[in-house]
This record gives structure tokens, sequence and C-alpha cells, in this order.
């Protein structure tokens, strides 16, 4: 199946041009937005060493504490098939952790879990290097299009979750958004895949989806406020956060 709408990929806020990208995006990139809502959250909080899994560009090691951590980020070696390019991190092959037991004080794993297919090996890999009462943030999706194809395995339920994190001593499971979050995403979408069709017979339709652009800025504005307000379902949302303990 090929690939129509592939992500954009996330980098971090490094230029004037990489601010505008990373920060514009999230007026419509809701699994983007509540994923930083999250992580923003934690990591300014991290000590000590701290393992980014599946890192990509880096593109929330701004959030933590230069002076009083120290950065390790490692993805597959073949991390261009998802549009990465880092030159500052450790390969590995996606299942192995290649450091030592008991290493890092933090684990940071944001949007990568559905890519892998041996993911148990993955999660009880974390607790081997976490130091004992390390802390952790993983995010996973929920409400999103097969992406990254063919490399896009699964997605999780709470009650699986529970089953993965087992090992921990503690975890906590938030979803991120509601169902009102997860369709205003949906509507997003459809209209910036037919904003820049793939087909240019396509094309002939474009102004009709300028013509119902003030639908998409109404989805826009209600998607902010269910965000804020907590409003809708939390069994259908964009994603969850897992907050771990060792």
């Amino acid at each position: 199946m090929a690939e129509k709408f592939r992500p954009v990929s996330n980098t971090p806020p490094e230029t004037f041009t990489g601010k505008i990208k990373f920060y514009g995006r999230m007026l419509l990139d809701l699994q983007i937005l509540t994923i930083f809502r999250d992580v923003k959250k934690e990591l300014p909080h991290f000590r000590g060493n701290v393992l980014d899994i599946g890192c990509g560009q880096s593109p929330y090691n701004f959030l933590l504490n230069e002076s009083a951590t120290t950065y390790y980020g490692i993805d597959i070696v073949d991390a261009e098939k998802f549009d990465y390019n880092n030159s500052k991190i450790t390969p590995f092959n996606g299942e192995d952790i290649p450091f030592e037991n008991e290493k890092f004080d933090a684990v940071i794993c944001t949007e990568v879990m559905e890519h892998v297919a041996n993911y148990q090996k993955l999660t009880d890999e974390m607790y081997r290097v976490l130091k004992p009462g390390a802390r952790g943030i993983v995010t996973i999706p929920w409400s999103a299009r097969y992406h990254y194809i063919p490399w896009d395995y699964f997605r999780y339920t709470p009650s699986s979750l529970k089953m993965i994190f087992s090992k921990f001593s503690s975890f906590e499971i938030k979803p991120r958004g509601t169902d009102i979050a997860a369709i205003s995403s949906k509507v997003i979408v459809l209209f910036f895949r037919n904003l820049i069709p793939a087909h240019a017979w396509k094309w002939i339709f474009v102004p009709l989806w300028i013509a119902l652009s003030p639908i998409l800025a109404i989805t826009v504005l209600i998607a902010h406020i269910s965000l804020v307000l907590n409003l809708g379902a939390e069994e259908d949302p964009l994603g969850y956060t897992i907050i771990i303990k060792k």
C-alpha cells in the first residue's frame, strides 16, 4: 500500500524557521500538540542520564535542563525511512538497547512503540537500563492513520498497556484528548489531503475545499476548546501518555 499523506517529520525549534514550524504546526497537528503538552510537564524535571528511544531529530531535547542532564539519543540504523537523519545518535536494532544495566535516570519514548514489532522486548529493555526509582515518559497514538507504511504495527488499549508495563513499580496511563479532538484531527487531515492532492486531476476540486475552509476553521477552534476544557469522551482519544517509574 502506498502512503499518500506521509507525516511531517518532527524537528526541534533550533532556528527561526524551525521555531515557526515547530510551534506553528501545533495549531493544526493535534497529535503533536498533546504530546508536547505532556513532555513539557515532565522533561524539565529529569536529572542525570536521559535516554531518548527512537529519538528521530531529538525534537524535545531542548526541554531538558542541559546543566543537570546528559542526553543519549538512539534510533534505528535506517531511520531515513522515517525521514530522519541525526548523526548525533547511537544506532540500534529497534529492540536491544546498546547500554549497560541501570545506566539511566530517565527515559523518553515518543510515538515509537507502534513501529516496534517486538514491543515487549523493547519495554523490558527500558526496564533493564533504568536505575531503580528512575522515571520515564512514553507516548503512543490511538486515533492515527496507517503511517510510515509498512512499519506501523499496533494501536494499544489501556488494558494492553497495563500488561506491557507491568514490570514497573508504578505507571500512569493518561489519554491525550478526547473523541472531539480525534474527530477534529480527522477533519483537518481530510482538508489538507484534498488541498494538496496527490493526483493532478483532483486539483479541479481544490476551489471547493477552499470554499469550505470556514468549516476547517470552526473545527480547529472546537478542537482547541475541547483540549483546554477536556470536553468529550476519553475512551477514543488521540493517543495515550504513560508515565513510568522503575
